[in-house]
């Protein structure tokens, strides 16, 4: 009887520890912009974008991690990548007319040459 507890505990445990390192699947919202630049846009003008983003997610509570180092873009003819994560769906949602995205626009869009987004969440 003892072992069949003991054994009983055990399955328990491995079965606990097997949920807990399962993927996690987060409610947040990945905003994926792959980009171009206009042709002769140069890397302080890149670096701007890239401190407007900062800026933006700074002022709109709604943005939680941003990612800007590509390691592979294969999207043909797109050069770079800005990643946004927001909170929620409903932050997602309210993003585009808020203030802090406009002010981000205003940096960005005349930068930029083409580009395309994916959106993504569990």
């Amino acid at each position: 009887m003892r072992f069949l507890k003991l054994a009983v505990i055990a399955v328990s445990l491995l079965a606990a520890n097997a949920v807990s390192s399962a993927a996690e699947l987060p409610k947040s919202v990945l905003h994926i912009l792959t980009l171009r630049y206009k042709p002769g846009t140069s890397e302080a003008d890149k670096t701007k974008v890239i401190d407007a983003t900062k800026k933006m997610a700074t002022a709109y509570p709604g943005i939680t991690r941003l990612w800007f180092k590509k390691i592979k873009v294969q999207v043909e003819g797109m050069s770079d990548i800005i990643v946004m994560e927001f909170k929620d769906q409903a932050a997602f949602d309210a993003y585009g007319p808020a203030k802090p995205h406009k002010d981000w626009e205003a940096v960005y869009m005349p930068l930029r040459d083409s580009s395309n987004t994916q959106d993504v969440t569990n």
